[in-house]
């Protein structure tokens, strides 16, 4: 579909940064996915351009309904219904994860050209893992929207909207970097359960989201640097001024290693939680 038929009233792109606002106020999720992946990244940039605020961001399907995390119900794995729930839930997780990466390239100027191109690529990224993801639920008699979803992740994304620091800090590096622990037991439950086919695809998506994680702890740094400020104490400030969620073990400390994560953050990790 047309991005004038999604967004008409937004002007035509004139460079990169501008463009992403299509996929990002799409309301359809299927559409937000392939607008997503339609984007031409050999476009201009224009790093210091002030992209205007349109409204409306994220767009949102009408389905599923929002709630609290603390009202979410899991089901047994052994029915098609529990693994649905399930697979669903790590859908809309990629979802949002779409609208992440692409609101901090129309949000943030003054970055270098390759930080906006990296975060093109992964919002590519994760539109691939939504559409693998919702394409294997409807092959289960089931579709994205069809169970409720928490909200936590956007909240985040709206208590930083104002300091790349924070965002990149708290987004990837910590609320992004959960699923690398998550992963590996979610993955071996749903085999176990018998759907391979579901494990096959959070192999995908654990293998991409290291590249993810370690693209938020390299622009992080750079940062920090230019700020002249120190990484392991300004994150440890950022998490209670922010005040993210505490992570709980096990962690994933191998793909945390490849993610770029330092020994001295893991060992904190490991004795603190956050």
């Amino acid at each position: 579909m047309a991005t004038a038929e999604l967004a008409p009233h937004l002007p035509q792109p004139a460079h990169l940064r501008q463009a992403v606002l299509a996929p990002l106020l799409a309301q359809n999720a299927v559409q937000k996915a392939e607008l997503t992946l339609s984007l031409k990244e050999d476009m201009p940039i224009f790093v210091d351009v002030v992209v205007q605020d349109p409204g409306g961001i994220p767009g949102r399907p009408a389905k599923p309904e929002l709630v609290s995390h603390t009202v979410l119900k899991s089901k047994p794995l052994t029915t098609p219904e529990g693994r649905a729930v399930l697979l669903h839930a790590i859908a809309h997780i990629e979802l949002n994860a779409i609208d992440l990466a692409l609101d901090v390239v129309w949000r943030f100027q003054g970055m270098p050209a390759d930080f906006y191109k990296d975060w093109v690529q992964i919002a590519k990224e994760e539109a691939k893992h939504f559409l693998l993801l919702q394409k294997h639920l409807v092959s289960m008699g089931f579709d994205y929207g069809d169970f409720p979803a928490h909200h936590s992740l956007w909240e985040m994304a709206e208590r930083t909207r104002t300091d790349i620091l924070a965002r990149i800090g708290l987004v990837p590096r910590t609320m992004e970097a959960r699923g690398l622990d998550a992963s590996p037991g979610v993955r071996n439950k749903l085999i176990s359960a018998g759907d391979l086919a579901a494990g096959r695809i959070l192999d995908i998506i654990l293998k991409d989201e290291i590249g993810h994680v370690a693209a938020g702890n390299r622009w992080y740094r750079h940062v920090c640097q230019e700020r002249g400020l120190d990484p392991i104490g300004t994150y440890r400030d950022l998490i209670k001024q922010y005040d993210a969620p505490k992570l709980k073990s096990p962690y994933n400390l191998e793909a945390r290693r490849l993610a770029g994560f330092e020994e001295e953050e893991l060992i904190y990790l490991a004795a603190n939680g956050l």
